[in-house]
């Protein structure tokens, strides 16, 4: 009979995590993995160079996490950055922290810190096993016995961890199936929708705009005329959108929302050092000094060449008109729209381009203080297959890692 301490379902940084802590403190560990390679999509992670954690103290990385980021508390006092970098470094890997915070192999490679992981999951002897799918939970009386896979082999352990992540970047092994493992369980599944991703957009001015890089902008969020939320930094215009830096973070601010397809609008603050005051006698200034130019010109000092056309379409102000004939209410106009160029998001793109999963297990069914389920004993979970998310920086793998060795932990300290 196939017996095991502890049964890690998905091979991905979690999985790796979780079973490599519980064998390392003695337990007989079993580590299943569908896909034909483990850590699959950590080897393409931060585009190849593995954003693996940020330096931000506790209370500021905290701000960076979604609603439930009081869960996370204990898991973050168990294993935190200082802890998974020194991980690392006793591992051969080194580790340089960038701008924000950002932590990264000093190789900038992906691949060292698949390789420092799996190496370390073979030394403390993880049995393996590839292309092996898990089809169901045993479980009986709410207590967990093991696991059975496709073509009926049963895999018997008192504890099994779900590791299986999220939805996004599905080439790489990530389906739900954890979500599916995790219902049959009775546990709550919170609206699993894409995070991290670009935005659709109405129209065909974002079209227009294809390649555009806007720096130092601010986004504001709105729905039904009350704003909901802001961020400043870079973005940019797709063929079908908007994408970039404060995107992809608004995206999984409001991902319930664009998820329930309601008409939020993202207003683009092109002069956020301005305030309207001030913008005005910006204007006021540069329409005097260049009275017997055209207005074009006054719209290429304010803004990129790709926009002097949108703009003054938008604006219905002829290029060809002269500064010193646009009038105060031409003005005005002027100046709502450098604050405010809206655009009406109709949804997200696919899991296949979200850097990450919004929702998943319901947390309030999971103890925060070992990662087992509040419904079956002996049951555990670990990173992104649980509603737990985060913006880029780092954040999201951190929370994959400390949740993973606090579950793998868990579960040797009670075998």
């Amino acid at each position: 009979m196939d017996k095991y301490d502890v049964i890690v379902v998905g091979a991905g940084a979690a999985g790796m995590m979780a079973a490599g802590r519980a064998a390392e403190m003695g337990a007989k560990v079993l580590l299943i993995e569908k896909m034909n390679q483990p850590g699959r999509k950590l080897r393409i992670t931060g585009k190849g160079r593995c954003n693996l954690t940020n330096v931000a103290p506790m209370r500021e990385f905290m701000e960076q996490v979604g609603d439930n980021w009081r869960f996370l508390k204990h898991a973050f006092n168990t294993f935190f950055s200082n802890e998974l970098i020194e991980f690392f470094q006793t591992k051969k890997v080194d580790i340089t922290v960038e701008r924000g915070g950002r932590a990264f192999p000093t190789s900038e490679l992906a691949g060292d810190i698949f390789t420092a992981l799996i190496r370390w999951v073979e030394r403390n002897k993880v049995d393996i096993r590839k292309e092996v799918k898990v089809e169901k939970l045993l479980i009986e009386d709410n207590i967990i016995n093991g696991v059975e896979v496709y073509g009926g082999h049963t895999y018997y352990a008192d504890k099994v961890i779900v590791a299986t992540g999220g939805m996004s970047y599905p080439a790489t092994g990530s389906t739900g199936d954890g979500y599916k493992l995790a219902t049959d369980a009775g546990h709550t599944i919170i609206n699993v929708r894409p995070a991290l991703v670009p935005l659709e957009t109405a129209g065909d001015i974002a079209p227009q705009l294809q390649g555009l890089s806007l720096k130092n902008v601010k986004v504001n969020v709105w729905l039904d005329g009350k704003k909901l939320g802001e961020a400043f930094g870079e973005m940019m215009f797709t063929h079908f959108g908007l994408t970039g830096p404060i995107i992809l973070t608004l995206s999984r601010r409001f991902s319930q929302e664009i998820y329930d397809k309601k008409p939020l609008i993202f207003a683009i603050d092109l002069k956020p050092a301005l305030d309207d005051q001030k913008l005005d006698a910006r204007l006021l200034r540069d329409l005097n000094e260049h009275g017997k130019m055209k207005f074009q010109s006054v719209l290429r000092l304010l803004l990129p060449g790709k926009l002097v056309d949108i703009a003054a379409d938008l604006l219905k102000i002829s290029q060809d008109k002269l500064c010193n004939q646009i009038s105060s209410e031409e003005r005005k106009r002027i100046r709502l729209w450098l604050k405010d160029f809206r655009f009406t998001i109709t949804g997200s793109r696919s899991f296949a381009e979200a850097i990450i999963t919004s929702g998943g297990v319901d947390v309030k069914e999971v103890d925060p203080k070992t990662m087992q389920s509040k419904l079956v004993h002996g049951l555990y979970f670990a990173g992104e297959v649980m509603d737990l998310d985060a913006n880029t920086g780092g954040y999201n793998l951190q929370i994959a890692f400390s949740t993973a060795w606090l579950a793998g932990e868990s579960c040797a300290k009670t075998s």
